[in-house]
């Protein structure tokens, strides 16, 4: 609990840099917060980002006063009530890319309005449980939602295979197509058969779950790539 809390904080802390890199100007994602805006997937995405980093430092700074001043109720209270946030807006946030994307006029992106949040939400999840597993955390647990993640990654990469559309050419042929692909057997159907066949062996889940970040990576390279093909 405490390395997956401490996990999501770093992530809280990095993704507004990240974004405000992503939008040019920090007064953009400024300009987010005046407002909140409920049709916008900018104003959502920007408020969430928010509240899942101030609520997911808390909790992991709360969790650490526990554990120094003897785990004192009003402190404990306020980390599980945190946590709690914090995993309510993760939820969102780990979908908010596939959300942000798909609404757009860019064709390969449009088309796959529906299946992109589950995707980047799939892959965020494998790549959060991948790294508490080369943290050394062996836990069933672990492996199980692990196996979920690599199963939806699996069928998303044939539904994705099976559809004929042209505006989906750029995931599959060219620079971004061989990313793209490689992106979804690394984090799809690899570690879903190390996981399943050899769960029992950690040597098999280490090396699927550095299969699955690499895989994680990779798909997010990809699907911004056949974006500014698709253009």
């Amino acid at each position: 609990v405490r390395d997956a809390r401490w996990l999501a904080a770093v992530g809280g802390a990095a993704s507004p840099a990240l974004l405000v890199s992503d939008l040019g100007r920090p007064e953009r994602f400024l300009n987010m917060l005046r407002v909140f805006k409920l049709r916008s997937p900018m104003s959502v995405g920007a408020w969430t980002l928010v509240a899942f980093s101030n609520a997911a430092g808390a909790s992991a700074f709360a969790n650490a006063l526990v554990r120094t001043s003897g785990g004192r109720l009003p402190i404990r209270i306020v980390a599980n009530a945190a946590e709690v946030l914090s995993a309510a807006t993760g939820l969102v946030l780990s979908t908010y890319t596939g959300v942000l994307i798909g609404a757009t006029a860019v064709p390969v992106w449009s088309r796959n309005v529906s299946l992109l949040p589950i995707h980047f939400g799939a892959s965020g999840i494998g790549a959060a449980v991948s790294i508490l597993e080369l943290m050394g955390h062996r836990e069933r647990a672990l492996n199980a939602v692990g196996i979920g993640a690599a199963a939806v990654e699996t069928a998303i990469g044939i539904i994705l295979e099976s559809n004929d559309d042209p505006a989906l050419d750029p995931i599959k042929h060219g620079w971004s197509g061989d990313v793209t692909r490689l992106g979804g057997v690394l984090s799809g159907p690899v570690p879903l058969a190390l996981r399943v066949v050899a769960g029992r062996s950690m040597t098999a889940r280490r090396i699927a779950a550095a299969s699955t970040i690499v895989g994680s990576l990779l798909t997010r390279v990809g699907w911004l790539a056949a974006g500014w093909e698709s253009v």
